[in-house]
């Protein structure tokens, strides 16, 4: 693997650029409205852009873990982040899914074995939550799991995922609950990621 740093600057250059940084009011994942959202598919639509990225990512895993065998992502949105990253560090990518209504699963005949060393990849870390679910899948996989990666970490250093943790970026992007929204983002219609109403770069 080609080291291939890249400054925090550098990397919201790359969101900046694709259009994948937006300000608004915006619905996240886990519930929690916030003014910044980062529109990571803008980024993985875009090959050169995604292995740029993705090769600094890996360089950061191998300088703090060492050799990785295996990267674990959530499904769907850790898949194409995991697949890039684990190409530069000469790994394998697999991937845990959820069973209808259920936690993440390691499925597809997926596993861990003995002896390989495993970090999970994620693409945007805001609470830890996908990564420590993910985390949970695979606590009982045979193998070790070193620790965990993401290319923006948005909880400023405070989500928990219970294992190391390496990020390219780290932001402190406030998050708020639905009933506890400051007046000048609640002035504001909320817009899911996603949906139709989503505001085009």
């Amino acid at each position: 693997m080609t080291s291939a740093p890249m400054s925090p600057d550098q990397v919201l250059a790359e969101f900046r650029d694709a259009g994948a940084l937006l300000e608004g009011h915006f619905i996240l994942s886990s519930g929690l409205r916030s003014p910044v959202f980062l529109q990571k598919m803008a980024i993985f639509s875009e090959p050169p852009r995604t292995e740029r990225l993705c090769r600094a990512l890996a360089a950061a895993i191998a300088a703090k873990f060492g050799k990785i065998d295996i990267v674990v992502s959530p499904a769907i949105g850790g898949i194409v982040p995991g697949y890039e990253t684990a190409r530069h560090l000469g790994a394998r990518a697999i991937f845990v899914e959820r069973d209808p209504g259920g936690p993440f699963t390691l499925r597809r005949g997926f596993q861990i074995p003995a002896g390989q060393r495993a970090v999970i990849v994620e693409d945007i870390v805001t609470t830890g939550l996908s990564a420590r679910e993910c985390l949970a899948a695979i606590r009982s996989e045979p193998g070790e799991i070193v620790g965990a990666a993401c290319l923006i970490d948005r909880s400023g250093g405070k989500g928990e995922i219970g294992v190391p943790f390496v990020s390219l970026v780290t932001l402190d992007i406030p998050a708020y609950p639905a009933d506890a929204l400051p007046p000048d983002l609640a002035a504001i219609p909320a817009v899911k990621p996603g949906s139709r109403a989503m505001p085009k770069p």
